[in-house]
């Protein structure tokens, strides 16, 4: 690695150990603020308070796990930057939080299309490109829904006609999923791959921090730390696409999708061919 590798990674560790610290305070804040409202709601007529307590104490619970996800990418670009080990993704951390070997995230805005993916490793990427692609899975539904979905074996493919058969050929057994909910809306999923639990306990969680990483703290990284994939691409092709063929922008994007599934190759691969104008689709 270069010497300017090892500086930039070690500014990634250290900018992580930083999240860590001012995550782990607001959990002592909120951890405090429970405290206060359980000693008002032990007091007659006032038994609201053990609600507001029950919600700071979920709030502190979200920041702890906030801080572990932060704690072990420090770890791992600290090695990295030392020469040691592949250079970290962030979603590795979150599999690993959810007791899986591969996870993926998907941002979508509110018609449910699909913004921005973030995986663990290449296996994940298929999956969720596969997902993307022929419109059905499970993080799909976990967004729509806004509810966890746990699918194994045959009954993927039962339920995902298209997709299951695909996921199988990748060597995945099993996938759950969790929508990324805010306070009033659902932004995407959680999907992992292969879980070694069934309990959405964890899953759930670790969500829950993951959203909050990702859009809701006052340091929110989207990118996480540049493993995040922006499908601008993709949407800039179907938007070219349309123009030049006469058709819808959704009409273009599902023939985007038919051609790289077709091709078996990637949805990036086909749309910058056509953003170059080096592929032409009627």
């Amino acid at each position: 690695m270069d010497p300017q590798g090892r500086v930039e990674d070690f500014g990634l560790a250290a900018m992580a150990r930083r999240r860590a610290a001012l995550a782990r305070e607001r959990a002592e804040r909120a951890e405090a603020a429970a405290e206060r409202h359980e000693l008002l709601a032990a007091q007659p007529g006032r038994e609201f308070h053990a609600q507001v307590a029950q919600t700071h104490r979920r709030t502190a619970e979200c920041h702890r796990a906030s801080a572990r996800l932060q704690d072990s990418f420090a770890l791992r670009a600290t090695a990295w930057a030392g020469g040691q080990g592949a250079r970290p993704r962030f979603m590795a951390v979150v599999a690993e939080a959810c007791g899986t070997g591969g996870a993926a995230m998907a941002l979508l805005d509110s018609g449910q299309n699909q913004l921005a993916v973030a995986v663990s490793d290449e296996r994940s990427a298929a999956a969720q490109e596969l997902e993307y692609v022929l419109g059905e899975g499970p993080g799909q539904d976990a967004a729509t829904g806004r509810r966890p979905v746990h699918v194994t074996g045959p009954d993927i493919g039962t339920r995902w006609p298209e997709y299951g058969p695909a996921l199988a050929a990748l060597g995945i057994a099993a996938v759950a999923a969790v929508p990324l909910r805010t306070r009033d809306s659902c932004v995407g999923s959680l999907t992992v791959f292969d879980p070694r639990t069934t309990g959405y306990d964890r899953l759930t969680e670790v969500a829950a921090a993951l959203t909050g990483i990702v859009l809701l703290d006052p340091e929110a990284d989207p990118d996480l730390y540049g493993g995040t994939d922006v499908r601008a691409v993709v949407h800039q092709a179907a938007g070219a696409l349309s123009v030049r063929i006469g058709c819808s922008v959704d009409d273009a994007l599902a023939l985007i999708k038919a051609r790289a599934f077709a091709e078996e190759v990637s949805l990036d691969t086909v749309a910058r061919q056509i953003v170059d104008g080096d592929r032409k689709l009627t």
